[in-house]
């Protein structure tokens, strides 16, 4: 049953793009983060290390959209559904976040598509000293831009995302006081693969 209903909603999906000339893709890009906190956690559960307010954070995403599109082809709607795991410092962060994609449909420059996407989901930390995890609301906003290199192919010259999140800490995990969401300056770049 459960593999009728598989093949059914791909059907819809696949009539559905024809239809809208919709247009998805799938990636999987190198990210790096800058975590900043405006107060030092001093505990044995500070999610960047004790007394630190600022690490770099490496790993990589990976992810799909979807775009419908609008308006005489003038801008185009769609959904963006990514998955990111990064370490620094012995410590993880996983963050698993959904959002609308709109990228404005440049007629002068046909192969560049910049695109903004609000983004909620939830983030996932571990201390370094520690194996318990924290998942907290994550929210924030992504802008970039791709440049089509082919028909199936495109680059993303850069996509910068800024977010909030409150880590794992000794306020979270119980052992002392409360600690300040900290704030997450993303940068990636990378190739996207076009869905015909």
């Amino acid at each position: 049953m459960k593999l009728r209903s598989l093949v059914l909603a791909l059907a819809l999906v696949a009539g559905f793009s024809a239809a809208a000339s919709a247009q998805g893709a799938l990636y999987i890009t190198p990210v790096f983060d800058r975590i900043g906190i405006s107060k030092a956690d001093p505990g044995l559960y500070s999610f960047l290390g004790p007394n630190t307010t600022s690490r770099m954070f490496y790993g990589v995403q990976f992810g799909g959209f979807y775009d419908v599109p609008l308006n005489y082809k003038q801008v185009e709607i769609g959904l963006d559904l990514r998955d990111a795991i990064l370490h620094g410092n012995n410590a993880l962060l996983n963050s698993f976040l959904v959002g609308p994609r709109i990228a404005p449909v440049l007629a002068n420059h046909p192969r560049l598509h910049p695109y903004v996407e609000p983004f909620i989901g939830a983030g996932s930390t571990r201390a370094p000293n520690t194996a318990i995890k924290v998942t907290k609301p994550q929210y924030g906003v992504f802008v970039g831009a791709d440049l089509n290199l082919g028909h199936v192919v495109s680059w993303r010259v850069a996509e910068v995302g800024y977010s909030s999140l409150t880590t794992a800490s000794g306020g979270t995990i119980g052992a002392s006081e409360s600690i300040p969401s900290a704030t997450i300056l993303s940068i990636t770049t990378g190739l996207t693969f076009r869905l015909p």
